[in-house]
């Protein structure tokens, strides 16, 4: 049943309407966007009038304000109570011309809220420099005005399955979280399989609240315990031995608020790339240490990568992009800071350090070393630049893929193969190494020849730094998410290796978003 509103039926051009019209018209005034709509529509009212439509919009919206904490937004910004007190006690023109546009300015924040997120991301995190698709406001008043209210708010949140199985994850989270949460943590620092007792019931306990196994009496650790284990390892990124170990029990014993609140950092980060990805992508999860092609909905490929390293000015930055084309038999040409920083240093001690390393000038003429006096230059004053020649020992391997970036970050082989067995690898200077970048390319090249292994291979073979345009660009997007769901829907979790999750749920607890438990 609608809200009922204090008005008295008049009829066009009365004394009402032309009061209710200069009240709106001058509650508008501090807002331009909002004004401009009014002014358009002549001030008629979007939502204090008393037709089938005003009703419709008015509870289409309190309905949406109700549920928007199941977003993990703050909804006492919007504070549905407020407003149906504000919808029953509006008397009279001035009162109901000032609702109309409080209803519209707080329309307008849901909408972008919900569509776009609630926070900066770059005011949070200077290396999320990722671009938001951010909505114009007149537009988007001028549309729900001409739409089913119904359907047009609920075509704002974003459309990515993704984050419609982490909100589930989410109800599903806050749920189990008013029925007690997982359980008491695991005592032992570590347990194998074949044990029992006391801590093994734990584990057991712990892992049936989580859902990785069905609920059990034994109070040994059987094969069906160890069979739980390694779902959950391979859900958290560890080595799915089935043996709980360390680390295995660290990260069984996380805390439930801890994982919701990942879960609903993962749904702000979904919100601000709430834009079509590409029918074909690549996606890079930094916390995963992964790249992967994507087509469709479906992960196509899949490799292991190596990202940069935790420190201030080695971390891989948050963007996407498109990627143009790929270079077989690169040359590597050092950045700046690594030729200032690290280099430089080494040659003042001994010119011929790093002799793989040409010398070039700033019209790219090789130099000889014999010829600079390295001792004289500092980071500012020194003039050259360098040039690793192609080679198998170059710092980029034999193949690179470019999505030209003024942050200077690309996917690329590596010679450092070593590095991919490692569970954390946080190694780069920023850019992306791939631990399978000649599949990568097959799997590119796949959509534009026959024969991609052959068509590659005899580049590789020439020796030549070639250049290979992309027929159909592919954006590529570099993301971060410490949560997300797999192909099969499963939630997975991961460690904020840069910190920056943690920041963004400090940002978030400011703008009033808070953990919550749902009964029922």
């Amino acid at each position: 049943m609608g809200l009922a509103l204090w008005i008295v039926p008049a009829t066009p051009g009365s004394a009402q309407v032309t009061q209710l019209k200069q009240a709106i018209a001058e509650a508008a005034a501090k807002d331009k966007d909002i004004a401009a709509f009014y002014k358009a529509t002549g001030y008629k009212p979007l939502w204090v009038g008393i037709t089938g439509k005003d009703r419709a919009r008015r509870n289409a919206f309190l309905n949406a304000v109700d549920a928007a904490a199941d977003h993990g937004l703050p909804s006492q910004r919007y504070d549905a109570n407020e407003l149906k007190a504000l919808i029953s006690s509006a008397k009279g023109p001035k009162a109901r011309g000032a609702l109309e546009v409080e209803m519209s300015r707080r329309f307008l924040q849901y909408a972008r809220d919900i569509q776009t997120g609630i926070l900066k991301p770059s005011s949070v995190d200077g290396d999320i420099v990722r671009k938001i698709p951010y909505r114009d406001r007149l537009a988007t008043l001028d549309a729900f005005s001409k739409s089913n209210a119904n359907g047009f708010i609920k075509s704002l949140p974003p459309k990515n399955p993704e984050y419609t199985r982490l909100m589930k994850a989410k109800l599903d989270m806050e749920r189990q979280l008013a029925r007690g949460g997982w359980g008491a943590k695991v005592g032992a620092k570590s347990l194998k399989p074949g044990q029992s007792g006391a801590n093994v019931v734990q584990l057991r306990d712990r892992l049936v609240a989580m859902g990785f196994m069905r609920k059990s009496s034994s109070a040994s650790y059987d094969a069906n315990l160890q069979k739980a284990v390694q779902l959950f390892q391979q859900a958290n990124g560890l080595s799915p031995d089935g043996v709980a170990g360390a680390s295995t029990i660290a990260a069984i014993n996380v805390p439930m608020e801890s994982r919701l609140q990942q879960v609903i950092v993962a749904m702000e980060r979904e919100r601000w790339m709430n834009r079509p990805r590409g029918k074909r992508h690549v996606m890079v999860n930094l916390t995963d240490f992964t790249a992967k092609i994507v087509d469709g909905n479906s992960v196509t490929f899949s490799t292991r990568s190596v990202i940069g390293k935790n420190q201030d000015d080695r971390r891989s930055p948050e963007f996407s992009d498109v990627m143009e084309f790929m270079v077989i038999n690169p040359s590597w040409y050092v950045p700046r800071s690594i030729v200032v920083k690290e280099y430089l240093p080494a040659m003042k001690r001994n010119r011929n350090a790093n002799s793989y390393l040409e010398i070039t000038d700033s019209k790219g003429r090789k130099v000889s070393r014999s010829s600079i006096n390295f001792a004289k230059y500092d980071e500012k004053s020194f003039p050259y630049n360098m040039r690793q020649p192609p080679s198998r020992g170059n710092a980029l391997g034999l193949v690179k893929f470019m999505f030209p970036n003024k942050y200077n970050i690309y996917l690329h082989d590596t010679p450092a193969k070593n590095l991919f067995s490692r569970q954390v690898r946080a190694f780069s200077h920023g850019c992306i190494r791939l631990n399978d970048p000649f599949d990568f390319a097959y799997a590119l090249l796949a959509k534009q020849t026959s024969d991609p292994q052959g068509f590659f291979q005899a580049k590789l073979k020439s020796g030549q730094e070639s250049y290979v345009n992309l027929k159909e660009p592919v954006p590529v997007h570099i993301m971060y998410r410490t949560a997300y769901t797999d192909a099969k829907g499963t939630l997975n979790f991961r460690n904020d290796i840069y910190g920056r999750d943690a920041r963004i749920w400090r940002a978030l607890s400011r703008e009033g978003v808070a953990l919550r438990s749902v009964g029922g």
